[in-house]
């Protein structure tokens, strides 16, 4: 009986993370993707619409006040505090949006739109937060998943199915019913009585100097490294995705399916079964597992890519791509949770996840340029040293965490 209650409290703490998780993720997706399109639609220039990116800074500068929200939560009813009060006045700007026409106000959208986002991404440093000091080492993976799982499945909505809906209902409808969604999402946590903290043994208080000395901490640049280079090797590919389905001739309704549909759904279940592995067969061995995925799926493209592909081999390969990525996302996770400092979980957690976005913009601007002089071929050749390349730093690097009695024991686990 104690067991049966022990794993029901931890699904609804899980399904608790994973309704804030998707609750950041969907309007944020709805408006870097449906606002470009209701731009173009007004005939506003491209150079316009390419400074609409602007609109995710929060989410890359948010490691700026993380110690601030950590020197404030202490105990669960803080988190509880910080949580509300940002869902509270993200849903509060939602519902002035949607009475604004974008034509006419389309700089006060802008301007309301970045700061919804602000405090979308102060409820994600708490969550994050809130994640880590919930679950023990063990755990963390299935906490890293219902980040992974809420991602992949607020893009897919928000970036997909919510342009249909916007054509059939209209802007000043969804805004609002996304209004409400943001404040129905909090209802799992309200409801949540019995959330337990796990306990530290020694807790400092947060600063912004914490921002730099996470930095300084000794071995903490073999972690930067990893999380820098990880993704390298499949997000340029990512990024040249659709254009390189457009050239190959499908329209955007079938790239839309193939991509936003078949690819995000790959990614969203494969999150959930990398972090259920990862807390079976450990960090070491996932790693290495991943990282191997993301090279075959590079290595994938690099083939396919050499002739002209079929419809089926692109579904595999994008099922591969995908795949790899979502379970990617679960491992990088955990072991940015794993490396946090005790009172700076928030800050330290979202400094490292700012790197990998930092990382991801740079290899999807480089792709570009790479495509546009070597070709596509050439670019998924490039990709494939880099998941090489990675692939062989989690060896050389984490050689030590590969001994002969944690490989038979993580092999002996997998094949239980």
């Amino acid at each position: 009986m104690t067991i049966f209650k022990k794993n029901r409290g931890q699904r609804a703490t899980l399904f608790m993370l994973f309704s804030l998780y998707i609750a950041q993720t969907i309007p944020m997706s709805f408006f870097s993707t449906a606002i470009p399109v209701m731009m173009r639609q007004e005939h506003f220039s491209l150079s316009v619409i390419g400074l609409l990116q602007l609109i995710k800074l929060p989410w890359i500068i948010k490691f700026i006040w993380a110690p601030a929200v950590d020197t404030h939560c202490k105990e669960v009813k803080n988190y509880k505090h910080w949580i509300f009060m940002s869902e509270v006045i993200y849903a509060s700007f939602l519902f002035i949006i949607a009475f604004l026409n974008i034509t006419t106000d389309f700089k006060l959208i802008v301007v309301l739109v970045l700061l919804s986002l602000l405090t979308s991404a102060t409820q994600d440093i708490a969550t994050d937060s809130l994640a880590i000091r919930l679950f023990d080492k063990k755990g963390k993976s299935l906490s890293s998943s219902m980040q992974s799982m809420g991602s992949f499945a607020g893009a897919m909505i928000g970036g997909g199915l919510l342009l249909v809906v916007l054509q059939r209902y209209g802007w000043d409808c969804l805004l609002l019913c996304l209004g409400v969604f943001v404040l129905l999402a909090i209802i799992p946590l309200w409801k949540h009585k019995h959330l337990k903290l796990q306990h530290q043994k020694e807790r400092k208080k947060a600063k912004p100097i914490d921002i730099l000395s996470f930095f300084t901490q000794k071995g903490i640049w073999k972690q930067v490294t990893f999380l820098l280079l990880f993704y390298a090797g499949i997000v340029g590919t990512l990024a040249m995705l659709r254009p390189y389905l457009v050239d190959l001739g499908y329209d955007l309704k079938q790239i839309g399916l193939m991509s936003g549909v078949l690819g995000t759904s790959g990614a969203f279940l494969t999150s959930w079964g990398a972090g259920l592995l990862v807390r079976r067969i450990g960090r070491a061995a996932s790693r290495l597992l991943f990282g191997g995925c993301i090279l075959f799926a590079a290595l994938y493209f690099v083939g396919m890519s050499s002739a002209q592909p079929t419809t089926l081999q692109l579904y595999i390969g994008i099922l591969l791509l995908w795949g790899s990525y979502g379970a990617a996302t679960i491992i990088v996770y955990t072991m940015a949770m794993d490396k946090v400092r005790p009172g700076r979980e928030g800050t330290d957690f979202t400094i490292q996840i700012v790197l990998t976005h930092l990382s991801s913009i740079i290899m999807a601007v480089g792709s570009g340029h790479l495509a546009q002089h070597i070709g596509y071929h050439g670019l998924f050749i490039a990709e494939a040293l880099l998941a090489a390349l990675s692939l062989s730093y989690v060896l050389l690097v984490y050689r030590k965490d590969f001994r002969c009695k944690k490989k038979k024991r993580a092999i002996t686990n997998l094949i239980k």
